[in-house]
């Protein structure tokens, strides 16, 4: 299995979130080639703006684990995670992040790019255009 498998994934339940009527961000966590969390967009569901695709992957995958550290596990979210979700992604020492497409307005580059741990990798734009036509289709038929 490769990134592109995996944001695949991801980008299923992104699709899942849009289905809802949610912001089409999806996230999965890998550890050791398994999938043990698959999460998406639940802010509008919950009405909970904390209810990102990571911060619900992370909460899974920490559960799936028994522990609070992700430090052998990778997150895939289809879009640049914010400064909240980079900071749980810090707090939660990912050993690796991949992303699909940038978030020029709110992502976390653009705000606090040392949000994350010293020791995670990142890797972006997996998909990116497909994860990027998602968002713009979806904000598309919003207006």
């Amino acid at each position: 299995m490769d990134d592109t498998f995996y944001m695949r994934q991801a980008l299923t339940e992104a699709r899942r979130a849009a289905e809802k009527g949610e912001v089409p961000v999806g996230a999965i966590v890998v550890c050791k080639d398994r999938i043990i969390a698959r999460a998406y967009n639940l802010t509008e569901t919950l009405t909970d703006v904390t209810a990102h695709a990571e911060m619900q992957a992370i909460t899974a995958a920490a559960s799936a684990l028994g522990g609070k550290y992700l430090n052998e596990c990778t997150l895939y979210v289809t879009v640049e995670p914010c400064v909240m979700c980079a900071g749980a992604i810090g707090w939660s020492q990912l050993k690796r992040l991949v992303f699909g497409a940038e978030d020029a307005k709110r992502g976390y580059l653009r705000y606090a790019p040392q949000a994350l741990h010293p020791k995670t990798e990142v890797t972006s734009g997996v998909l990116a255009s497909e994860c990027t036509a998602l968002m713009k289709d979806f904000f598309a038929a919003r207006r």
